[in-house]
């Protein structure tokens, strides 16, 4: 299982003070140096963190490959075809938003996604829709050719640390029957969203769940124990819920 690193709220500490510092690709970098098999950057529409320039030297200077989350948009998508990143997930944004907050509606937008996507694949992007665990979105993902699907386990971890426990161990039903159906349909899936310490591993133990995208947990836990030693507890705590299903 591989794990991406999503580095945006670095950047979010930068811009808070408007300032150069703390800078997200140094943050990419000791990502990448302790073992992150990717990195995740989202550049909004309004740029609230991440700049354009900070994904212009993501793309130079990362050596693992970068995943450029963005919103279907015209603009969105020209950056996307000059940089060509290795891969390019497709999320919903709405400006008054914390963070994302939930997944994007394919199915009642396919016809629009279904063109949206198709010169990112032809230019050799790897590209992923961002849903919840609904087997009309993923339908719909692989019918508009996307080659991966990444389930949304907010509402599974806000339930997780709600207390409502009843009700989580529905919604890990639910990211498990899809991550299934969506295998079957030859789409590669990756979760990610919320996750933490205290609820990662049922996903990890998720057999066809290939990728896990975490940013904010792994930058707040790196102000109490430094960068490199939250994200090899993550990853330690990845291998260990696969190990026991292997």
């Amino acid at each position: 299982m591989r794990l991406g690193v999503n580095i945006d709220h670095v950047a979010t500490v930068r811009n808070a003070r408007g300032s150069a510092y703390p800078d997200p690709v140094r943050a990419a970098k000791l990502a990448e140096k302790a073992g992150a098999d990717g990195i995740t950057a989202h550049l909004r529409e309004d740029r609230r963190h991440i700049m354009d320039e900070d994904i212009d030297r993501l793309m130079a200077e990362l050596e693992v490959p970068l995943n450029f989350e963005m919103a279907a948009t015209e603009e969105m998508q020209k950056i996307a075809l000059r940089h060509k990143p290795h891969a390019v997930c497709i999320v919903p944004e709405k400006r008054e938003e914390k963070t994302t907050e939930g997944g994007l509606d394919v199915a009642g937008d396919d016809n629009r996604l279904a063109g949206f996507v198709s010169p990112l694949v032809d230019v050799g992007c790897r590209v992923s829709m961002f849903i919840d665990a609904d087997p009309r979105q993923v339908e719909a993902s692989k019918r508009i050719g996307a080659a991966v699907v990444e389930l949304h386990t907010g509402a599974y971890c806000d339930l997780h640390y709600e207390g409502r426990f009843q009700e989580r161990d529905a919604e890990l039903k639910r990211l498990s029957d899809m991550a299934t159906y969506a295998h079957s349909l030859g789409l590669e899936v990756h979760a990610g969203h919320g996750l933490t310490y205290d609820t990662v591993t049922p996903i990890a133990a998720l057999p066809e769940v290939m990728e896990l995208n975490i940013g904010h947990f792994l930058m707040g836990e790196a102000m109490f124990v430094g960068l490199e030693a939250s994200i090899a507890e993550m990853r330690r705590l990845m291998e260990a819920a696969r190990t026991v299903v292997a």
